[in-house]
């Protein structure tokens, strides 16, 4: 299999793709309960797409990170346009789905992620990405942006982010969470065992991102001071 093959279920999809994190270019079938139904479609040369006949299937696409409302899934059937060109990026498997991170394009040279577009909203929450390694470097990264995110549309009382409970009942399950991880950390130091030494970049990442996430919560001008920089970055490109 390679980027000329046209994969129309997600059992022909190497693992060695999903691995990698592979992008892969299909239009939108439709939405349905269980995620997106996206046709795969090759990057092929004109002159062998001429006379090949396609196989016919799509592949059932999920957002990694993202446990969409019921307004979120009517956004994304309003923002979609039918036989949209869209990209994928696998992240992980689950059953028959693949677990993506969606990228559309929206002018010449500027493409939005859906994955942060619904959280930025406050048409959703973020959820641990599944299947993912810990230990990679898109990790990090991904769950950095998807959080970064979700602190925008919480500062800004965005969508289910209205209610002052809300955002109360989110920062203490965020203290909660961390809380636990302290627990463990301490736990491991005690050990002093081998396991320790495998875990300790992890826990290390773990730290330093939460430092990073306590700023955004803390100082909200910095995600201001971000989306202008990305606002500049984007009308350079323009331009």
């Amino acid at each position: 299999a390679s980027q000329t093959s046209k994969f129309t279920s997600s059992s022909d999809i190497p693992v060695e793709f999903i691995r990698r994190n592979v992008k892969l270019r299909g239009r939108l079938r439709r939405i349905t309960e269980n995620g997106l139904e996206i046709e795969h479609i090759p990057i092929a040369l004109p002159i062998i797409t001429s006379w090949k006949k396609e196989p016919c299937g799509v592949l059932l696409v999920k957002l990694a990170g993202v446990e969409l409302t019921e307004t979120g899934k009517v956004w994304l059937q309003k923002e979609l346009k039918p036989s949209q060109l869209v990209w994928f990026q696998l992240l992980a498997k689950e059953n028959s789905a693949l677990i993506c991170y969606l990228l559309v394009n929206k002018g010449r040279y500027f493409s939005v992620s859906l994955n942060e577009e619904i959280l930025r909203r406050g048409l959703g929450k973020t959820v641990l990405v599944k299947g993912l390694d810990y230990d990679s470097k898109i990790y990090w990264t991904i769950h950095r942006n998807l959080l970064k995110a979700e602190l925008t549309a919480l500062k800004k009382g965005e969508g289910i982010w209205k209610e002052e409970y809300e955002k109360e009942s989110y920062l203490e399950k965020l203290k909660g969470s961390w809380r636990e991880i302290w627990k463990k950390d301490n736990y491991f130091k005690k050990i002093g065992s081998d396991f320790n030494l495998k875990n300790e970049s992890y826990y290390d990442k773990l730290r330093r991102t939460y430092e990073t996430w306590k700023d955004h919560i803390n100082n909200y001008s910095l995600i201001l001071k971000f989306r202008e920089l990305m606002n500049r970055i984007h009308f350079r490109r323009k331009g």
